[in-house]
């Protein structure tokens, strides 16, 4: 594979002034690159990529940046003799800097150009992660976001696993593997088609799984969120909404950073939701207590974006405090009694048999408002004012009938009454405080175990349902233990998970095999889910994240010299890595976590999966069947 080091050496062995015995002269590249000379110059010119990092057109004009070409071609990864070394025989060196005092990137939140890969797989795995960003190979971040090689497909139905033979643009995926190349590799494919994306992702609270870069870790995760959202956006559809679960820690932050890439004037709603009660050693605590989560929203374009309106449940409404005792008599001839008469009378002992029985007579005394309402209308509250003992009527077509008293208006309970899940209550529209569904105390759902914070099936539904209909896609790419996939297909959405930590007996995988064959818990009995549907499940094929993984879970030198030998063989090490100058003794004699680190700076984090442009490459080990599949996904999909 070739990069803009490799395609430069190429380029330049054209010119024989250039070389001898074989190899490029650095100094007589740079000497001619700082007089102009006009066959160095055809030659750049004569690559695209090439010409696309040396030269800047100003007023039609193209201008060659001299210097930049002199710092590129003088950097020790331009040429072979130019590799790292050893310090005392260890320890990677880029031109006269170790490694490990190099400072390339110093995050400064303003300038947030960089790349932040997000590479771990296990929650408790800490990560000191680099930036990736454009300062010797300025192709990196290009061939970070290629679209990459998929594997190990699967189809899951009532009757099991599957080999997978035919994909169609309506099958639910779970795709395991990095969240952010991911949505990269499926961003042709599904690009304006996501009509909801709901996401809980790491808080940055210490405790969470966000463990990134300890010397910047605010700048860190908004770098990290940032990266992610953007494609989020792309993959919107006009219609669509993003749905962000945070606590107090970061939300200024994130709301900022969403104006900044969805736009101020979609900004949907900030709902605080009530995940827990001030109790046990919460009690105790000498600063105001936090018991709630927000809930972020916004829309890809305001204008299109359609709520449907939802409706919660709540107590009886003490203002609704009289009875109409003759009901089914004219409207003029109505009498009213108080509630407690009314209980006397109809020989009822609560309010609420009251409500079940006769939801139409309890009624409360309203001033209307005037702002609003037609001329009619305010006739006849004039009107009423003035015969304040006679009841009137206006009739309305596709409105419901306005009844006045006094010039006070009759409101009746039964129009407080929504079915909620099935019910028949008592109901108000939904405000943007949520106290109706906590989920502190939920440890279990779709019979996996849930862990800390994870929030509950009804949460997802009331986000899904309001925002979405049967058949729309719903994209989770923090998809955990697979909550959001779960409830996506009890309520007939199409869904796309996204996952890279291994939550074991708990993923998604478990959760909606479970799912289709039944599963009882959360919202399936609201949703009146008995079984049925399928997924199919896919990871991006690792190359160097393989090795990584690993490293990581190494426990002793000789895994790691051992792991050393696969390394030279098969992976894509760094270009500043000279396998020849490997010193084993030397290596034998650092720390353990030293000799995890050396290993890990061995590798070239570009090419932690396999780029799809590499599919044929037979060094690779790709199946046909991959190959095939690859193509159904890619090709016959989306991307032509």
């Amino acid at each position: 594979m070739q990069n803009l080091l490799d395609e430069l050496k190429d380029h330049l062995q054209q010119d024989e002034r250039l070389a001898a015995d074989g190899k490029l002269l650095k100094n007589k590249i740079i000497e001619l690159g700082l007089q102009l000379d006009p066959s160095l110059i055809k030659i750049l010119l004569s690559h695209p990529n090439i010409k696309k990092h040396f030269f800047q057109e100003v007023e039609g004009v193209l201008v060659f940046d001299k210097i930049k070409f002199q710092k590129f071609v003088s950097n020790k990864a331009f040429l072979p003799d130019s590799y790292t070394s050893f310090k005392n025989k260890i320890g990677l060196t880029v031109g006269d800097e170790f490694i490990s005092e190099r400072k390339e990137v110093v995050l400064n939140w303003p300038y947030k150009d960089c790349v932040l890969e997000g590479g771990q797989t296990k929650e408790d795995t800490k990560r000191n992660e680099l930036f990736w960003n454009e300062i010797l190979a300025p192709d990196e971040i290009d061939r970070l976001f290629d679209l990459k090689v998929l594997t190990n497909f699967k189809k899951y139905d009532k009757d099991g696993e599957h080999i997978v033979t035919v994909i169609s643009p309506q099958d639910n995926l779970i795709i395991k593997g990095n969240n952010l190349l991911t949505l990269h590799s499926i961003k042709k494919i599904f690009s304006n088609k996501i009509k909801l994306t709901y996401i809980d992702p790491p808080y940055n609270t210490g405790n969470d799984s966000f463990h990134y870069n300890d010397s910047f870790n605010h700048s860190s995760w908004l770098t990290f969120m940032k990266n992610r959202l953007e494609v989020a956006k792309v993959l919107l559809s006009s219609e669509g909404s993003i749905w962000i679960n945070i606590d107090d820690n970061e939300i200024g932050y994130l709301i900022a950073l969403c104006d900044e890439i969805f736009g101020r004037s979609n900004f949907i709603s900030l709902v605080s939701v009530k995940r827990s009660a001030a109790t046990g050693h919460k009690a105790i605590n000498p600063s105001p207590i936090s018991v709630t989560d927000y809930l972020l929203g916004y829309s890809k374009n305001k204008d299109q974006w359609k709520y449907k309106i939802t409706y919660t449940k709540r107590e009886y409404d003490k203002a609704y405090n009289k009875f109409i005792e003759n009901y089914d008599n004219q409207y003029s001839d109505w009498n009213f009694i108080s509630i407690n008469e009314a209980l006397r009378k109809q020989n009822v002992k609560t309010i609420e048999k009251l409500i079940e029985k006769f939801p139409e007579r309890i009624i409360r005394f309203a001033e209307p408002n005037y702002e609003g309402v037609g001329k009619e209308t305010k006739e006849l509250i004039d009107r009423s004012k003035k015969d304040p003992n006679k009841i009137f009527k206006q009739e309305r077509e596709n409105y419901l009938d306005i009844f006045l008293i006094g010039g006070q208006r009759i409101l009746f309970y039964n129009d407080k009454l929504k079915e909620i899940d099935g019910e028949l209550v008592t109901a108000e529209p939904l405000t943007n405080f949520w106290d109706d569904i906590p989920f502190q105390g939920i440890a279990k759902e779709g019979d996996v175990i849930l862990r800390k914070g994870k929030k509950p099936e009804h949460l997802i539904k009331r986000i899904i349902e309001f925002s979405t209909d049967p058949g729309d896609i719903v994209l989770d790419f923090f998809l955990g233990s697979g909550s959001t996939a779960a409830v996506a297909h009890k309520l007939k959405r199409q869904y796309i998970g996204i996952e890279q930590l291994d939550y074991g007996s708990n993923d998604s995988v478990q959760r909606l095999n479970n799912c289709i064959k039944g599963d009882q818990t959360g919202i399936s009995k609201l949703s009146k889910w008995e079984c049925g549907g399928s997924f199919i499940y896919c990871e991006l094929k690792k190359w160097n994240q393989q090795y990584l993984n690993v490293i990581e879970d190494a426990q002793d030198t000789k895994t790691l010299l051992n792991l050393y030998d696969k390394i030279e063989k098969e992976a894509f090490y760094n270009y500043y890595f000279d396998p020849k100058k490997f010193d084993k003794k030397a290596f034998e004699r650092l720390s353990f976590d030293q000799q995890k680190w050396l290993l890990i700076e061995c590798l070239d984090k570009n090419q932690l999966y396999i780029n799809l442009s590499e599919i044929e490459d037979q060094t690779l080990g790709i199946t046909e069947d991959e190959i095939k599949l690859n193509q159904l996904f890619y090709h016959q999909i989306g991307i032509q």
